[in-house]
């Protein structure tokens, strides 16, 4: 417990932005956007409710947005014109296509208005003013690590399906299948993009749009590229869901490793029942409610949020959660990880 306790402190002490003091209780008047890919995926529904009570707590009056789909790009942009129009001093944005959205960011911050991305960096990353995000690629390189690690030897044979989020690919969608490749040590090609590596145990890359019925689909797809897949890399827990489902309904879902980012309380269950062996957890209600205390500083005096030392971003912190360690992985139990878990 130690080490959980030493984690909880990191992630939740009072000095993780000390920059960023609390916004007097008189700030009734500041407004505030959070806009997320959707409503329903549990990491935004806990990431709304992070936002919505530090803005009670704060004084501040909250609307909040969301796509349709993962990928509702057009929905987002809306919000962010409806976010200009009202008045709002800053807006909370994880973006679904982190390319075509900044033309929109950047209308806003003419306006006046602090942008802060939430888990999904812009692309460029300083399009927004600033992140608050798991450092996603470290995410991606520690279930990297697990799963090789956890194969041995067998991992030189091994055949590796890709479950990523969408075509556009997302920043965020990058940053941890990149990850996973490097952990796994598999040679990346370009580390902007996914898809363009040559090695040979990689059977495919299919999209799930982060939800569980997309999950099913591409696993069955790249089942029938080959029915012996014996490693998933899932770009989130519902995601890797529908792949077990998928797995299961071939009879194979005790002979395959699977792998994801998230770290919900739901997730994190699945590890204890055997469907996902490892995931790399997140913490949505720091990203939004620091977030909050950042637009309601800035309302405040001007100031901006400052990145971690020497990263480009505030990094929010990540844990490995596994019942099944392996040496030289540093990870935290299925227990711990429920101490921690959201959604």
């Amino acid at each position: 417990m130690e080490k959980l306790a030493t984690l909880t402190s990191a992630l939740f002490g009072a000095a993780a932005l000390g920059a960023l003091a609390a916004a007097p209780a008189s700030a009734a008047d500041i407004s505030a956007c959070l806009i997320t890919k959707t409503d329903t995926n549990p990491f935004f529904v806990k990431m709304r409710e992070g936002a919505e009570a530090k803005a009670a707590e704060l004084g501040i009056q909250l609307k909040s947005f969301a796509g349709k789909v993962d990928g509702d790009h057009e929905t987002q942009v809306a919000a962010i014109e409806t976010c200009i129009a009202d008045g709002a001093r800053g807006i909370l944005l994880t973006a679904s296509d982190t390319s075509s959205i900044v033309s929109s960011v950047r209308q806003a911050r003419d306006a006046g208005l602090l942008v802060i991305a939430l888990d999904t960096p812009l692309d460029p990353i300083d399009a927004a003013d600033a992140t608050f995000a798991t450092d996603n690629f470290k995410a991606g390189v520690l279930i990297g690590q697990w799963a090789v690690g956890k194969l041995g030897d067998a991992a030189k044979d091994a055949k590796i399906a890709m479950l990523d989020l969408a075509v556009s690919q997302p920043t965020v969608g990058v940053l941890r299948d990149q990850g996973f490749l490097q952990g796994f040590g598999i040679d990346l090609g370009d580390p902007n993009k996914w898809g363009d590596e040559t090695d040979p145990r990689i059977v495919g890359n299919d999209v799930t749009a982060g939800n569980q019925e997309g999950g099913r689909r591409a696993m069955e797809n790249l089942l029938a590229t080959d029915p012996m897949i014996n490693v998933v890399y899932t770009i989130n827990e519902p995601a890797a869901a529908g792949a077990y489902e998928a797995l299961k309904a071939l009879g194979r879902e005790n002979d395959v490793l699977i792998v994801s980012v998230d770290g919900g309380c739901p997730g994190v269950q699945n590890i204890a029942d055997g469907v996902i062996g490892a995931t790399s957890q997140q913490y949505p209600l720091l990203m939004a409610s620091k977030g909050i205390e950042a637009i309601a500083q800035f309302a405040k005096d001007g100031a901006k949020p400052q990145p971690t030392e020497g990263k480009d971003f505030f990094d929010t912190g990540v844990a490995l959660v596994t019942d099944l360690p392996v040496d030289g992985v540093e990870s935290i139990s299925v227990k711990e990880g429920m101490d921690l878990c959201w959604g």
